[in-house]
């Protein structure tokens, strides 16, 4: 689904955020109508920015055969440009269902400060998940998945390499299964911290304990899946969870791979991992995640807030390389 819902009786005038040129974006104002039967309409309160998708949104570098796989729910525009894009928003319902007027709720929607949508396409928060945690919603749903698909086991050692927000919340669920030795990897020495946070341990990439029954691979760098082969135990299993967009990507399955029996996978957010497909619908899982973002330790993954209207003005710092930014909060009141 795409595109604003302005047509029905608009008496409202929404600010959305449409990405314009490669690297330029700007803010528009677009009408929002009264709520149709089945609908809420929501005034956003927070957004996070996912640093990797949205900066190859930003940037123009979604390859041209990904266009559809890429869509988000209630995108506006079409890639590569102008589209208006996002999917971690909070917001307070303020028409539609009256059980629900008042309530805050999370959505998958584009930065935008206000917007009608199904009821169905947003799920409220519980009330021990403040509105401002909830901007991870739908990365610790994708850090959910990628845990589904990589079946880690008690007393596993565990290696994450990449301490971006969503390796920062694999390594921080596969720290809560009983006796993992979970260990984050990074070339910023200051994630340290933020792993000491998360009750995981850290090294830097030469550092890293082998012999690994599970690798995540989290960095979006060619240089980092090598690094995580490397710390792979005998037929352990590789997961890879980077998306590097346009261009080809070298992969280091030379060496011992082959002897060593190693499993390569990927994992994607799009589909319900296998193991829990035929159990498991979308908004459940989306459920689960949300339901899981009591804990206030994560709140050291969120950076501090920038308003929206200086959105445009701030992007490029926010996305660009080494800015050290892991979720980039929006406030919109």
């Amino acid at each position: 689904m795409t595109g604003n819902r302005g047509d029905h009786k608009a008496r409202h005038l929404a600010r959305a955020l449409w990405h314009v040129a490669p690297g330029r974006s700007e803010i528009r104002e677009e009408p929002v109508g009264e709520p149709r039967p089945g609908e809420l309409r929501v005034r956003a309160l927070h957004s996070g920015i996912s640093r990797g998708s949205e900066a190859l949104v930003f940037s123009g570098r979604v390859p041209a055969d990904e266009y559809e796989r890429m869509k988000a729910p209630f995108m506006g525009g079409a890639f590569p440009f102008p589209v208006k894009y996002g999917y971690s928003s909070v917001g307070r319902v303020e028409a539609g269902d009256p059980a629900l007027i008042g309530r805050a709720v999370f959505s998958l929607y584009p930065h935008q400060s206000l917007f009608a949508v199904p009821a169905e396409a947003v799920i409220a928060l519980p009330d021990n998940v403040p509105p401002e945690r909830a901007v991870l919603a739908a990365n610790l749903e994708t850090a959910l998945n990628a845990v589904w698909d990589a079946q880690p086991g008690p007393a596993d050692r565990i290696a994450i390499v990449g301490a971006g927000v969503v390796g920062c919340l694999i390594a921080w669920l596969c720290g809560r299964i009983p006796g993992t030795q979970v260990t984050l990897s990074d070339i910023d020495p200051s994630r340290g911290a933020i792993a000491k946070a998360l009750g995981v341990g850290f090294a830097a990439p030469t550092k890293m304990p082998g012999d690994c029954d599970l690798v995540v691979h989290a960095s979006g760098t060619p240089q980092g899946l090598s690094a995580a082969i490397a710390l792979a135990g005998n037929e352990a299993t590789i997961l890879e969870l980077s998306w590097y967009g346009a261009g080809e990507v070298p992969v280091s399955l030379g060496g011992a791979f082959h002897s060593r029996r190693l499993k390569l996978i990927s994992s994607q957010v799009g589909q319900v991992a296998p193991s829990h497909r035929s159990r498991w619908t979308h908004r459940r899982r989306l459920e689960a995640a949300i339901s899981l973002l009591s804990d206030p330790a994560l709140d050291v993954l969120i950076a501090p807030a920038i308003r929206f209207e200086d959105l445009p003005k701030r992007l490029p710092d926010v996305l660009k390389a080494g800015s050290g930014i892991l979720c980039q909060r929006v406030d919109y009141i």
